[in-house]
Formats: C-alpha cells, sequence, structure tokens
C-alpha cells in the first residue's frame, strides 16, 4: 500500500442548461428537452504536481434516457424567423463552448449532442474563464512550538519536503535545532550564504525573529504554528524537562511546584527556566516574564497575527490537519500521520483543580495567546471549510490512518522504549517520560516499508538522514543512534529489519 495517492478536488457543475423551459412564442414547435433528458456531468479537477503524472480535468459522465417532446417534424415556412433565431443561438453555442475548451481540457464526448449539453452548461459562466486552480503551497514556514504536538508535525512536513524534492533549512553543523534558545538568525541555518533565500521548509526548533527568517525563506512563504492549551501544556513540561529545569527539578510533582511557583522558579536561572512559564509566549519571540499588561498582550497577538497565516490548536489535532490541508492545498496522505514523541500513561500526573486554575495565572500570556487563537481557529473552520465537511474529513483522515497502522504496524499502537526492536525508531528521551515509538510488521514490500518508516522515524533520526541528504560533502550529524537509512538509494533497496 502507498501512503500516498491521487488527489481529486470535486468540482461539480450543477448548472442547468440555457432555457430550461424554452420559450414556445418563437418556435412552438422546437424539440423540447426534459430536464431529465439533459446528461449529468461530474467534472473532478485532477491536480498533477510532483510525482502525479494527472494535469488538467476529467470527466465522467452519466448518461439517462432522454425523452422529447416531438409535437411536429419542424418548423412551418411561416416559423423562418423562429428558424433564423434558432440557428444564430445553436452558433453561439457551439463559438462559446469553443473558447472555453481552450481554457479547459474536457477530453473527448461521446457525441455532439454531449458537446451540445456541456456548452450549454458552460454558458452560464463568464466566456474564457475558469475555477481558480488550487495550487499546493511549497514554501511554508512552520514555527515549532515545544510539547504542543509539534514532532508530529515536523514529521509531516519532512515527508512532504521529501515528497517534492524540497530544500529545507537545517540546523547548521552538530545542532538540532536553529540556535535555540537563543533568537534566531540566518546563518543557524546550514549553508545560508550558499543557498541564500532558496529554501522551501523550515520546521525545526527555533525562537522566531522574523526579520532574520525573511532572510531564509522566500517572499511567498506561508506562516504557521501551533498552540496546546496551557494546562496540559505545564504537566507535560514538567515531566519531559523535570531533570532540566531547576524550578521542576527542586520540587516534589507538579502541583507541588504550582502551589507556589515563585518558591521555585529564580530569575537568576531565567535561560534554565524558561520551561517552566509561558513557554509558548518564549517560543514566539517574546518576554515570557513580561507583565500581563491588557495594552502589551494586545498588541503582540496583533503582531502574531499579522506574522502567521494560520495558527493550529494541538487540541484539536485532526481538526487542524484539515484545515491545513484545505489551506495549503495539500493532499490528504500529506497530512496523515502517527503520534510521535508520545509518552506512557503511567507518567501522567493529574493536576488539581486548583493547581488548574493556577497555571491560567502563572501562565497568564500563555493563556491568553491560547483563548485568542482557539477562538479564531474555529472562525477559520466556519469560514473557509465548514463543520458538516470538516466532520466529513476528519472521519475520512481517521479511517485512512487506522488503515496504515493495520498494514504498517505491529502492535497497532505505540511501545515503551524497552519494547522497540529497531534501535534506529527509538525515540529521544528525557526527564522522567517514558516517550513511546513503534515497531513495523515484517515482510512489508519495499514500498509499504518506506511509507511506513518515514511514518515512524523521530525527529532527530529524520533531521540526520535530510541533512546527509542535503549536504554529502559535510560531515554528518553525530546522533549517537542507528539510522533507518543514509541515503536515498539506501533507502529504496532496504530490508525490513523489524
Amino acid at each position: 500500500m502507498s501512503c500516498h495517492t491521487s488527489a481529486f478536488h470535486g468540482l461539480l457543475i450543477n448548472s442547468h442548461p440555457l432555457c430550461e423551459t424554452p420559450s414556445h412564442s418563437l418556435c412552438p414547435h422546437l424539440p423540447i428537452y426534459s430536464q431529465e433528458g439533459m446528461l449529468e456531468i461530474d467534472t473532478w479537477a485532477l491536480r498533477g504536481r510532483g510525482d502525479e503524472k494527472g494535469a488538467g480535468l476529467d470527466l465522467q459522465m452519466r448518461h439517462f434516457p432522454a425523452r422529447r417532446s416531438m409535437k411536429s417534424p419542424g418548423c412551418t415556412p411561416r416559423h423562418t424567423r423562429c428558424l433564423i433565431i434558432f440557428s444564430l443561438l445553436l452558433g453561439l453555442i457551439f463559438l462559446s463552448g469553443f473558447f472555453h475548451r481552450k481554457d479547459k481540457d474536457y477530453g473527448i464526448f461521446d457525441s455532439h449532442e454531449d458537446q451540445t449539453v456541456a456548452f450549454l452548461q458552460n454558458l452560464k459562466q463568464p466566456l474564457l474563464t475558469s475555477p481558480t486552480p488550487c495550487h499546493a503551497k511549497t514554501n511554508v514556514m512552520f514555527l515549532k512550538t515545544h510539547k504542543t504536538a509539534s514532532s508530529t508535525v515536523l514529521n509531516i512536513m519532512f515527508r512532504f519536503a521529501e515528497r517534492y524534492n524540497l530544500t529545507v533549512a537545517l540546523p547548521a553543523g552538530q545542532l538540532f535545532h536553529l540556535g535555540y534558545p537563543r533568537i534566531f538568525r540566518a546563518h543557524f541555518v546550514e549553508d545560508f550564504e550558499v543557498i541564500g533565500q532558496n529554501y522551501n521548509i523550515m520546521c525545526n526548533h527555533l525562537r522566531f525573529n522574523p526579520s532574520e527568517v525573511q532572510k531564509v525563506m522566500a517572499p511567498n512563504t506561508f506562516y504557521f504554528s501551533i498552540l496546546r492549551n496551557p494546562i496540559p501544556l505545564m504537566e507535560s513540561s514538567y515531566i519531559y524537562f523535570k531533570n532540566n529545569v531547576p524550578a521542576f527539578r527542586s520540587s516534589k510533582d507538579v502541583n507541588e511546584f504550582l502551589a507556589s511557583p515563585t518558591r521555585y522558579y529564580h530569575p537568576a536561572d531565567y535561560r534554565e527556566n524558561i520551561h517552566a512559564r509561558n513557554i509558548m509566549w518564549f517560543d514566539f519571540g517574546y518576554d515570557n516574564n513580561a507583565e500581563d499588561d491588557t495594552e502589551y498582550t494586545q498588541g503582540i497577538l496583533e503582531e502574531i497575527e499579522q506574522n502567521f497565516h494560520l495558527i493550529l490548536i494541538a487540541d484539536y489535532f485532526d481538526e487542524s490537519m484539515i484545515l491545513l490541508k484545505h489551506t495549503l492545498c495539500w493532499d490528504l496522505d500529506d497530512v496523515i500521520y502517527f503520534k510521535l514523541n508520545s509518552r506512557s500513561q503511567d507518567t501522567v500526573q493529574t493536576l488539581t483543580p486548583e493547581s488548574e486554575e493556577r497555571v491560567k495565572a502563572w501562565c497568564s500570556l500563555d493563556w491568553k495567546l491560547y483563548l485568542h487563537f482557539n477562538q479564531s481557529f474555529w472562525r477559520r473552520i466556519e469560514e473557509t471549510i465548514g463543520l458538516e465537511v470538516l466532520e466529513k474529513e476528519v472521519d475520512h483522515l481517521r479511517t485512512r490512518q487506522k488503515e496504515l497502522m493495520e498494514t504498517c504496524l505491529l502492535e497497532q499502537e505505540p511501545v515503551g522504549k524497552d519494547h522497540i526492536r529497531n534501535k534506529a525508531f527509538q525515540p529521544y528521551q528525557s526527564g522522567a517520560a517514558n516517550i513511546l515509538g513503534y515497531n513495523l510488521r515484517q515482510n512489508l514490500d519495499n514500498r509499504t516499508l518506506r511509507t511506513c518508516q518515514k511514518l515512524v522515524i523521530p525527529e532527530l533520526q529524520y533531521t540526520t538522514y535530510l541533512y546527509t541528504v542535503q549536504h554529502p560533502h559535510k560531515k554528518g550529524k553525530e546522533l549517537g543512534l542507528p539510522l533507518p537509512w543514509t541515503s536515498p538509494q539506501e533507502r529504496m533497496q532496504l530490508p525490513n529489519t523489524n
């Protein structure tokens, strides 16, 4: 089973023929075509890009029995005026169809009548115009925020870059992030001095700095990011960064920390403690210890709106992927995912109701950020996709995801670090978390195996591999873990080692 399928976007022509009810005052004896006698034409736009071969339009035509009213063999001589008008009308119909075919590739019709029906329907649209085509956006910058399902989004971005042979702005040298937690600078990108503003994809961790990012990415780049409810975000950060953040390390559990955060959070440890307060605000490039002033926060929210075309919500991840698919004009398989960098449930701590309220106060900047863009997220859906279509497409995504999981995975779900058989798919472990991974099925054919491997490969391994491919003459990143493949050729020939 291939991960990639041909993408069709429905463009259904529902317009009725011109003059559904013909005027009998002009020619009472002309043949009358009933509505049931018309051809029903479903037109599907086939988007041709990348490795897909199709382009133009593919017509599917369903024929229905035509009933005609033929009360007279034709017009009598006294109806000459009627015949002239009908002939002129028929000429205009064919002429408009000729010009319209220049803009659309309608293929070959089965009969002269088929052409007439198509031209009649097309008269309802202006001459020499066609629906605006949907072109996939290939210059995309994703601000990878922390503990927001962003590793899963990064995997989606890397797969898209590979599929269309795009250039990724990867961290220079041995780094796996773009200078984080320092504010981003263009020279943090490998070969920026050589490649310049010609990168297509940017998605590794960085602290956002728009002027420097714009030096790397093209002017028509699409910018998006993802946010998460600060309450579960705080709990996740506490577990994941428990051994690295002084404020977390010196407290017993997340509830004890939140009971008196200033007892553990010291300004002198500012850089080490960034994950303990307003981490999303920090990732967007702002001061996570700033005073929560209404005028200040409103100004920042407006600035983020100006810098980013779309903000997704991790708490509604499937809905976010459908909105992303529509906005970027991508295929469903482009946003299919297996959840990455998740942890086992036995490491999850339960926040008390009091702790939940304290998160809103302690991380008030993140809370306002989340509330603001959660509203804009749902407003965007209602204005573009609609809730009914969203629900259907989410079902399609989950069905496709289930199909791939049944095809690819041995256990149909992620497993603990000690149960991952192939260490090339072992995710990085941090803090008190048990980061889960996957085992693939045995005896998958090469094409299916490559698809499955790309869905489960952890972030650090994928970054290392892409770096080797894009910069073959540079020293590779020293990961300390084996790679599933080190070159595209090797990946093409790799046997299943799971």
